[in-house]
């Protein structure tokens, strides 16, 4: 009997467009994919669409099949953080840009682009919701212990986008994401959501961790022996499986 196949497709790559964020340039990442014959990889730049046609142009000119999306900031009751999407039809692309536009349009009084959760219900057409990690949206509301407006969103959400949510289990080797998971886990059965595993990705090759860390301190304002500072695993490069 064959074994199941352990290929991962890998859904959440950030790109040089990812500011200060992602270290891949799209060309590196087609040449991955074709010495690597990957089927399929996703594009989930934070807070814009800027690469969307480079990355479509070449990944799917080598053989593989670019799936857009990208990570808004969503607002609700004076809570802000990060979501991920993802377009199944020309009308989810535009659904997707529209929301991305949206976001920076109305800042109020955060500096990051966002949008508001109904606008992000009212433009959800083929989009698909995938709910982060520990440090996006949900996992903010997690660690301020807002389980209680976690599972109210997570309703409206889900009669919203029907099957087309999910909540997203990602291991890199970080303290905060094992207590974030356990919650996930649960929440998942009783919300009777589908579960996704997700991985950031940032640079390709594992020995640019280092260097990616330099790029994130850059981003942040801060040196790089600033105990206080936000820190990332090891383990934000682009794997197989």
């Amino acid at each position: 009997m064959a074994l199941p196949s352990e290929e991962f497709t890998n859904l959440k790559v950030h790109t040089q467009y990812s500011i200060c964020e992602g270290a891949i340039k799209i060309d590196d990442l087609a040449d991955y994919c074709k010495i690597n014959k990957i089927k399929a990889i996703g594009l989930a730049d934070s807070y814009n669409l800027c690469g969307a046609l480079e990355f479509a142009e070449k990944i799917s000119k080598v053989g593989t099949q670019p799936i857009i999306g990208t990570q808004i900031n969503i607002l609700s009751d004076n809570e802000i953080g990060k979501i991920t999407l993802y377009a199944t039809s020309e009308k989810g692309y535009k659904n997707l840009t529209k929301l991305s536009s949206k976001s920076y349009l109305k800042k109020k009084n955060f500096h990051d682009p966002h949008c508001e959760i109904n606008e992000l219900i009212s433009n959800n057409e083929d989009l698909i919701l995938l709910t982060g990690n520990y440090n996006n949206f949900f996992g903010k509301l997690f660690y301020a212990n807002k389980l209680k407006k976690i599972e109210k969103l997570m309703e409206k959400l889900k009669y919203s986008f029907e099957n087309r949510l999910y909540i997203e289990i990602q291991r890199h080797g970080e303290n905060q994401e094992l207590n974030y998971e356990n919650y996930l886990l649960q929440l998942s059965s009783s919300s009777n959501l589908p579960i996704i595993a997700g991985q950031e990705v940032y640079y390709l090759d594992p020995n640019m961790a280092e260097a990616h860390d330099a790029l994130m301190c850059i981003g942040e304002k801060k040196f790089i022996d600033d105990k206080n500072r936000f820190r990332y695993s090891d383990q934000h490069y682009l794997k197989k499986k």
